[in-house]
């Protein structure tokens, strides 16, 4: 048991991929901490192990070295406290939408009658502007519709952790920032710690609490910054002064971890 009251935490994590070749470092030394009920993001290069760092706090992987927790409990196999929400909402066909939200808990132990299991998909459905969908096929929805649908899916059974891996990125700039509004309700609400993984700056601003960047790989955290913004938050804020100089770092940092200078230029 760690003594940390961190709900995630990661110590010296260290990991690699075997290959043909040898191994592949991805992550090098990586300590990372996310206090309850809060919203942390990460960004960094392609490829820097950023999805390998959700597979480890969900319990898909297990670090070569260092150590993951969650609640001060070591990580050793996959932990149904999680909910995953993906870019792919990966919604079934032959289910209605209140039907794919509810999956997680025909698969999660829980003591909810089917009545207080539709109740608890309603309610979610209706958070995200969708009541009146729950019985629509996935086929029938935009693509920003299923994706808040995959969001109810990933919280239905009220997970401890959240880990969201790049779940805007497909849709068009104004769906998406629909979406973090949405999100940033949801969080509010539901008081869920959440990881979001992204290439999205300005997502990491409106959304984070904890900005988190990771270096090239083999990855380490390189820069970690406080969110900005007042929990009582809406668009126009990402324009604050506070909020302009944030993301300007952060440009910077990405180029950094990048190895390139201020130019843009490879250094």
């Amino acid at each position: 048991m760690s003594s940390s009251e961190f709900q995630i935490e990661l110590s010296q994590v260290t990991h690699a991929y075997k290959t043909k070749d040898g191994p592949l470092p991805v992550l090098d030394a990586l300590s990372l901490q996310m206090d309850k009920g809060t919203f942390t993001a990460v960004v960094g290069p392609s490829g820097c192990g950023k999805s390998t760092l959700t597979r480890l706090i969900a319990g898909l992987l297990i670090p070569d070295e260092g150590e993951v927790y969650l609640h001060g409990e070591k990580v050793k196999s996959p932990r149904s406290t999680v909910g995953m929400a993906f870019q792919n909402p990966v919604l079934l066909e032959w289910r209605t939408i209140l039907e794919n939200v509810l999956l997680p808990l025909e698969i999660v132990p829980n003591k909810l009658t089917k009545a207080e299991k539709e109740a608890r998909g309603c309610e979610l459905l209706s958070m995200v502007g969708l009541q009146g969908f729950e019985n629509k096929k996935p086929s029938e929805l935009s693509g920003g519709m299923r994706q808040r649908a995959s969001l109810c899916r990933s919280i239905v059974h009220r997970p401890e952790v959240l880990i969201l891996d790049e779940p805007f990125g497909a849709l068009d700039a104004f769906t998406r920032e629909d979406l973090w509004q949405i999100m940033h309700s949801i969080r509010v609400k539901e008081n869920i710690t959440t990881l979001l993984i992204t290439h999205d700056l300005r997502e990491c601003v409106f959304l984070a609490d904890q900005i988190v960047v990771l270096s090239g790989r083999p990855a380490t955290a390189q820069y970690v910054a406080d969110g900005p913004l007042p929990m009582d938050r809406t668009l126009e804020d990402l324009y604050t002064p506070e909020a302009t100089k944030l993301l300007a770092e952060l440009r910077r940092q990405i180029q950094i971890a990048q190895g390139r200078n201020d130019e843009g230029e490879a250094a």
